[in-house]
C-alpha cells in the first residue's frame, strides 16, 4: 500500500519503564503470559476495542496476578470478564448505589483488589489483580467504545499497549469500515491489508528489548490516523439500527476574520519553563494572524495590562510589537483571573459597539493560566456568573489549563457556558506544541450559526443540533432516533461563512446500511445505536456541570443512569459489577470517593475526568420548488454537440443549431456588458471519435457578475463560487443553496444548478453523467437561459443575442431529402438560409431520455442566423466577455 496514498498511522514503543511496570516485573516472574491481543473495529467513526489477555501462574506458590489497561480518557468502559480456573466473573454495568450494595454482601469472600488512577494526559488506567494458587490459569477481557473525534483533517485511534512481558502470541487487529473509502491509513512496520484491516503480530524476539534482553520493548502508544471520503458539504446521513447520525465536516471553505484576545496568566508560578513555553507558542500563533484578523493580548498577575487598548489588525508590524511585548513579560505576582476576562469582553464590546470589526467574523478569548484567582474576585462562582453576565452569545472563551493545580473543571464550565472548549496543558517539554496545537484547532473557524433540523414525523431525541461555530479540520455530529416511517430520513442545514449565506439539504435510506453491513464480517452491526448514546451521555454530563440547581442536576443525573445502564457504559453514576456465574463471588469496577488520592481497598476502580462537552454539529435547507422547470419552459438551451434551442415566443416557434468547435474552445453565451454579466462555457470531447467525427460537449459553465466581481464556475464535478478573495467548493452530491450578495447558487443533488443574479438573471446548469467506462462518451453539462432574462441593449454572445428576438420569416414548406424531415426557406437578418425541421432533445424534465422539441434547424454552425461567425465567440478565459463585433 502506497504510504502517502493511505496516509498516516504510527506505531511508538517506549523503551522507557515505567515504576508500576519494573515492580511487577520484580514481584511476578513466575507468571506467563501466554497471549495478548486487541482488537478494534471502528465503524463509521465508532470504535469498538477488546483487550484479551492470558495469564499462567507458572510459580510454586500462590500469588496475585495483574490486567493492567490503559484506555482513552473519552471512551465508556462496556464489559469486563475474567476466568479463573474455569470459574468465569462476567460484568454488568448497574447504578453505582445498587452494585455497591451487592459487592458489600460478598465482599468478605471477595479474592480479588484493584486500583485506578488517571497516569498520563490522554488515558487512564483499568487495573484488576487476582490471587491464585500455582498453576492456575486466568483469562481477562475488557470491552470499552469511543466516538472517533475529528482534528486537524484526521481521526486518532490510540491504543496503549503493556503486555508486561515478552509474549508468545501478541496481536493487534485493526479494521476501520466506512461505506464511502478511506483517504488514508498509513502505518510504519505493521501489516495493512485493502480495507484498512492492520495487523501489528511480533515475534517474541521482534518484541525484546535487545537480542539477549528477556524484557519487552512493547510498552508504548498504537496511534491510528485516517480519515474518510467526503463527496458533499452537506455531510454524511447514516441510518442503522433504528438511528441515525449525521456527520458535517465541509471543505473548500475561506476561513472567516477572527477577532482574538489573547488573555495569559504572568503570575509568580509561571516562572521558568511555563513561561518560556508559553512565550514560544504565542510566537508560531501570532505568526499564523492575518490581515484580516484583529487581536489584542492581555497579561495578568495582581493586576491587569493591555498590550494594546483595543483591537489591531494582524499586520506584520503589529505581530511584531507584540511578539517583543510578550518577551519582555517577567511572571511575578498573584492572580486575578476576574478583572482579566472582564477587562477582554469589554475590548471585543467596544470594537463590536464602534462597528470596527467584520459582523461576520469570530470573536473570541483565548485564556492561559496555571492556577486558581487569589487576587480580587476569588469566588470561582461568582468570576462564572460575571463572566456569562457580560459576554455576547456571538463571543467564545476558550481556557487553556496548564500543569495540575489549576482548577480545571472551573475553566471547563466558564468556557462550556460561553460556546468553547477547555483543554489541560501538560506542563511538560512539549507544552508549547500542546498549545499550539490547540490553537490550530479553533484558528480556521469556517462557518458560522450553524443549524440541523429534521422533519418532527421522522425522528426524536436528537443530540445537540445548534452550534455556533465549525472549524476547518474537524467535524460536527448529530444524532438519534428514527420514527417509523416509509420515507428516507431527511437532514436540512443552514449556517454561513465568509460571506456566504448556505442551506444544505441531504438524505438517507432507512435500510440500505445495514444491509451493507450485514455483509461486512467486522463490522460493528449496533455502531449508530452506542453513538447516539455516547453522545447523548456526554453531553449530559456537560449539562450538569453546569446545571444551575440541585434540583436540575438530579434530574441529569437520573437520565444519565438510564442510558448507561441501558448502554452499558461505566460512568461517574454507575459501576461494573463483575460476578461469577453462580453470584457467589463478586467484584465490583467503581469510581475512587475521592480522585485525588487515587486509591480503594478491595475494589477495581474506574476513575473519569469529567467529559469534554463541545461537540460540535450540522444544519438545514429546502429543496428547489418545481417551479425551476415551468419558469425556463421558455428558455434558450443548449446541450451535447453542443446544440442551441432558441424560443422565439413572438414567431411561436424553435430554432436549433449545433456549434462544431474544438475541445478547449471557449465559447462566449451571454456578454452583457450593461448588467455586468458574462456567461462562458469551455469544450471537452468525446473519448473517440465516431464516424470520423471527435464529439465536443460542454465541459464547464462559467456565470461572472463583474459588479460583485462574483464568478460561478459549474464542471461536472464541482460548483465553485470564487469573489476575488475567497474560493468555495461544493459537490453534485447535496442539495444546497448558497447566497453571497446578489447571487444566489442553488443546487439540486445530482441534478442541476440555477444560478440567480440580482433575482432577475438566471442561468440553470443540467448535468449529464454517463457511465464511468462507457467507450466513447463523456460526462457533460447543459445549460439553459430564460428568454425573458433581463439584459440590458448592450446584451450579446451565441444566446445572449436572442433577447431582442430578431424577424423571422419562414416559407416554401416542401420535402426535404429525408422523408421524415421537411425542409424550407427561413429569411432572418437579411439572409435567405435553407433549414431543415426536425427533433432536438430538451433534457430539463427527463434527464435521461430527454424530450423531444421541434424546431428548424440551421445548418454550417448557426451561419446566417448568428451575427458573424461562430469563431468570433470564442473567448480566452471563462471571465472573458466578447468584444463588440
Amino acid at each position: 500500500m502506497d504510504q502517502m496514498e493511505k496516509g498516516y498511522y504510527q506505531v511508538v514503543a517506549k523503551n522507557k519503564t515505567s515504576p508500576s511496570q519494573k515492580q511487577i516485573e520484580n514481584e511476578t516472574k513466575d507468571i506467563t503470559v501466554k497471549s495478548y491481543k486487541v482488537e478494534s473495529r471502528i465503524t463509521s467513526r465508532f470504535a469498538h476495542t477488546t483487550v484479551r489477555s492470558s495469564v499462567v501462574n507458572s510459580g510454586s506458590k500462590a500469588q496475585s496476578i495483574g490486567f493492567n489497561v490503559q484506555i482513552p480518557k473519552r471512551a465508556f468502559i462496556t464489559n469486563f470478564t475474567m476466568n479463573v480456573n474455569g470459574i468465569t466473573f462476567v460484568g454488568s454495568v448497574k447504578e453505582k448505589t445498587v452494585a455497591r450494595n451487592l459487592y458489600a454482601q460478598a465482599r468478605a469472600r471477595g479474592k480479588a483488589a484493584g486500583i485506578v488512577r488517571a497516569n498520563s494526559q490522554d488515558m487512564e488506567t483499568f487495573k484488576t489483580e487476582v490471587h491464585v494458587p500455582p498453576g492456575s490459569n486466568i483469562e481477562f477481557e475488557l470491552h470499552y467504545q469511543e466516538m472517533m473525534h475529528r482534528k486537524l483533517s484526521s481521526y486518532e485511534h490510540t491504543l496503549h499497549l503493556q503486555p508486561g512481558r515478552l509474549v508468545p502470541q501478541f496481536q493487534v487487529k485493526g479494521v476501520i469500515i466506512y461505506r464511502n473509502g478511506i483517504v488514508f491509513v498509513y502505518v510504519p512496520h505493521v501489516c495493512v491489508h485493502p480495507q484498512a484491516h492492520i495487523v501489528f503480530k511480533p515475534t517474541v524476539q521482534q518484541q525484546k528489548k535487545c537480542d539477549n534482553c528477556t524484557t519487552s520493548a512493547i510498552d508504548g502508544i498504537f496511534t491510528v490516523k485516517y480519515d474518510v471520503e467526503r463527496d458533499s458539504n452537506a455531510g454524511e446521513l447514516q441510518v442503522s439500527d433504528g438511528h441515525f447520525v449525521h456527520f458535517f465536516a465541509p471543505s473548500n471553505l475561506t476561513p472567516l476574520p477572527k477577532n482574538i484576545v489573547f488573555v495569559i496568566d504572568v503570575s509568580g508560578s509561571m516562572w521558568g519553563v511555563k513561561m518560556k513555553q508559553t512565550v514560544e507558542a504565542m510566537q508560531a500563533i501570532l505568526d499564523d494572524l492575518t490581515i484580516d484578523d484583529h487581536f489584542s493580548i492581555i497579561d495578568f498577575n495582581h493586576n491587569v495590562r493591555c498590550w494594546s487598548e483595543e483591537l489591531v489588525p494582524g499586520s506584520s508590524i503589529q505581530i511584531g510589537e507584540a511578539k517583543k511585548y510578550i518577551q519582555n513579560i517577567k511572571p511575578n505576582g498573584g492572580t486575578n483571573i476576574n478583572e482579566a476576562l472582564m477587562r477582554a469582553v469589554q475590548m471585543l464590546l467596544k470594537a463590536s459597539n464602534q462597528g470596527m470589526i467584520d459582523p461576520r467574523s469570530v470573536s473570541m478569548i483565548i485564556l492561559v493560566s496555571d492556577g486558581d484567582p487569589t487576587v480580587g474576585e476569588i469566588k470561582l462562582s461568582t468570576i462564572q456568573k460575571n463572566v456569562k453576565r457580560v459576554m455576547r452569545e456571538e463571543f467564545s472563551l476558550f481556557s487553556l489549563g496548564i500543569g495540575f493545580d489549576v482548577d480545571y473543571d472551573f475553566l471547563e464550565r466558564i468556557a462550556m457556558e460561553n460556546r468553547g472548549v477547555a483543554q489541560r496543558i501538560y506542563a511538560n517539554h512539549d507544552a508549547a506544541e500542546q498549545l499550539r496545537t490547540f490553537y490550530s484547532q479553533v484558528s480556521s473557524p469556517l462557518l458560522r450559526r450553524i443549524n440541523i433540523q429534521f422533519p418532527d414525523d421522522m425522528v426524536s431525541d436528537v443530540t445537540q443540533n445548534r452550534f455556533d461555530k465549525f472549524f476547518g479540520g474537524s467535524e460536527l455530529v448529530v444524532a438519534g432516533k428514527v420514527l417509523p416511517s416509509d420515507s428516507n430520513i431527511l437532514s436540512s442545514i443552514t449556517t454561513a461563512s465568509a460571506r456566504l449565506d448556505l442551506s444544505l439539504e441531504t438524505e438517507a435510506d432507512t435500510m440500505d446500511l445495514d444491509t451493507e453491513l450485514a455483509k461486512q464480517q467486522h463490522s460493528f452491526t449496533g455502531f449508530a445505536r452506542q453513538m447516539w448514546a455516547y453522545i447523548t451521555v456526554n453531553q449530559l454530563l456537560a449539562e450538569r456541570s453546569v446545571a444551575p440547581t440541585a434540583a436540575k442536576k438530579r434530574k441529569i443525573t437520573q437520565r444519565i443512569l438510564s442510558l448507561a445502564v441501558e448502554h452499558q457504559f461505566v460512568t461517574p453514576f454507575t459501576a461494573l459489577l463483575v460476578e461469577s456465574d453462580d453470584a457467589s463471588e463478586r467484584l465490583l469496577a467503581d469510581s475512587p470517593k475521592d480522585p485525588r488520592r487515587g486509591c480503594c481497598s478491595d475494589i477495581i476502580t474506574l476513575y473519569r475526568s469529567a467529559p469534554n462537552a463541545y461537540t460540535p454539529s450540522l444544519n438545514i435547507m429546502k429543496s428547489l420548488s418545481a417551479e425551476v422547470c415551468n419558469k425556463l419552459g421558455a428558455s434558450l438551451p443548449v446541450e451535447n454537440d453542443p446544440h442551441f434551442i432558441v424560443h422565439l415566443p413572438r414567431n411561436q416557434m424553435d430554432v436549433c443549431f449545433n456549434i462544431d468547435s474544438q475541445p478547449g474552445h471557449i465559447l462566449n453565451l451571454v456578454s452583457d456588458r450593461g448588467t455586468g454579466v458574462v456567461v462562458n462555457g469551455e469544450l471537452v470531447a468525446s473519448k473517440r471519435a465516431q464516424r470520423n467525427k471527435l464529439n465536443t460537449y460542454f465541459g464547464t459553465i462559467s456565470v461572472y457578475y463583474q459588479p460583485d466581481g462574483i464568478g460561478v464556475t459549474v464542471t461536472t464535478n464541482s460548483i465553485g463560487l470564487m469573489d476575488g478573495h475567497n474560493n468555495h467548493s461544493f459537490t453534485w452530491t447535496a442539495t444546497a443553496d448558497i447566497t453571497q450578495d446578489g447571487v444566489k447558487i442553488s443546487i439540486v443533488k445530482n441534478s442541476h444548478v440555477m444560478i440567480t443574479i440580482n433575482d432577475n438573471i438566471q442561468v440553470m446548469v443540467l448535468l449529464h453523467r454517463v457511465w464511468k467506462k462507457h467507450p466513447v462518451n463523456v460526462d457533460f453539462l447543459g445549460i439553459y437561459v430564460p428568454s425573458d432574462n433581463s439584459y440590458s441593449s448592450l446584451a450579446h454572445g451565441l444566446i445572449g443575442q436572442f433577447s431582442t428576438e430578431p424577424d423571422v420569416n419562414v416559407y416554401d414548406i416542401h420535402e426535404g431529402a429525408d422523408p421524415l424531415k421537411k425542409e424550407a426557406t427561413m429569411e432572418v437578418k437579411g439572409n435567405r438560409l435553407v433549414v431543415t425541421r426536425g427533433w432536438q432533445k430538451d433534457y430539463r424534465r427527463d434527464k435521461k431520455r430527454g424530450s423531444d422539441v421541434y424546431c428548424w434547424f440551421i445548418h454550417n454552425s448557426g451561419k446566417g442566423f448568428i451575427d458573424g461567425h461562430y469563431t468570433d465567440y470564442i473567448v480566452p478565459h471563462l471571465n472573458s466577455f466578447l468584444p463588440e463585433l
